[in-house]
């Protein structure tokens, strides 16, 4: 029941071809382009949209320049959706577009999109064999580069929001959508998951920037090598790294930050905590670390 998935994404880019370009470069299917509009898909079948300009079908964007303006989810059935549409327009907006999906937007100007979630094409990827003396699972086979990373699925979107309102803007998603506080950091955000998905968090409102605008979006990769491999390859095509290789506290997945051309950053992720509803919600009264490692390294550049 409830929220199942991130069903899709929606920038608004002063520059379409580079943003094409990027996504390209990061291992999306290129679904369809035209003048002003692009579209790619991941593994599993969600969308991201690129809009050349601004766009009147959008809320107003809640920062200046390419920026996110919304994020769309899906519902498990028409029953659940129905339910969210009427708990979201108690007190705003709702429209519903040709295509059956509902718009309207949440405390901070975000554009929050309802649907019923999309059938999954994929096929599970399991990780690559390894191997630790007293556990092989990989003899006479020599492993070689992953290839061309294709991203698994969306997996997180984290927001930034101004601190004041903070308790209202997480409200809207627990009370009206199901969301589950998975970790509350007080000094920083708050860590959602929706009910369809294990992954220790879906959704972050982060207000330690006490600002709105991206803060970045999340796609699941294969697994370790996938993450160096995938970072690699976008610093080879020219794009510009935003953080070192490292694994995060909250989540404990590792991570590769790229900034994005069309707002704030994307992330290669693999390995995420999963937790179920006996994780209940863990308070921090100070905030922990970001990372439990990065990549250090004494050696010069060359």
């Amino acid at each position: 029941m409830g929220i199942q998935r991130i069903e899709s994404v929606v920038y608004t880019v002063d520059d379409l071809e580079t943003c094409v370009r990027f996504f390209t470069d990061f291992g999306l299917d290129l679904l369809g382009k035209e003048e002003k509009h692009a579209t790619f898909e991941t593994r599993i079948g969600q969308t991201l949209h690129l809009r050349a300009g601004d766009d009147d079908g959008l809320p107003p964007p809640v920062e200046s320049g390419n920026t996110l303006r919304e994020v769309v989810w899906g519902a498990e059935d028409e029953d659940d959706l129905a339910a969210f549409v009427a708990a979201v327009g108690t007190d705003r907006e709702v429209t519903r577009d040709a295509g059956g999906v509902f718009h309207t937007v949440d405390e901070t100007g975000f554009g929050v999109g309802l649907t019923v979630a999309g059938a999954s094409k994929f096929e599970p990827v399991g990780p690559r064999a390894a191997n630790v003396t007293g556990f092989v699972n990989r003899v006479n086979q020599a492993l070689s580069t992953v290839g061309a990373v294709r991203p698994l699925r969306m997996c997180h979107v984290a927001l930034n929001i101004p601190k004041d309102g903070r308790e209202e803007a997480v409200a809207f998603y627990v009370d009206r959508l199901g969301f589950i506080p998975t970790d509350v950091v007080k000094p920083m955000g708050v860590f959602m998951r929706v009910p369809g998905d294990a992954d220790q968090h879906n959704f972050l409102l982060c207000h330690r920037p006490d600002k709105a605008g991206v803060n970045h979006v999340s796609f699941e990769a294969p697994g370790f090598d996938d993450v160096i491999e995938g970072g690699n390859h976008m610093i080879e095509k020219g794009w510009q790294e935003a953080r070192r290789l490292g694994r995060h506290t909250v989540g404990s997945n590792v991570f590769r930050f790229v900034h994005a051309p069309c707002g704030g950053r994307v992330e290669l992720a693999a390995d995420m905590d999963r937790v179920d509803d006996t994780y209940g919600t863990r308070v921090h009264e100070t905030a922990p670390p970001h990372h439990i490692w990065t990549l250090r390294t004494s050696r010069e550049q060359s």
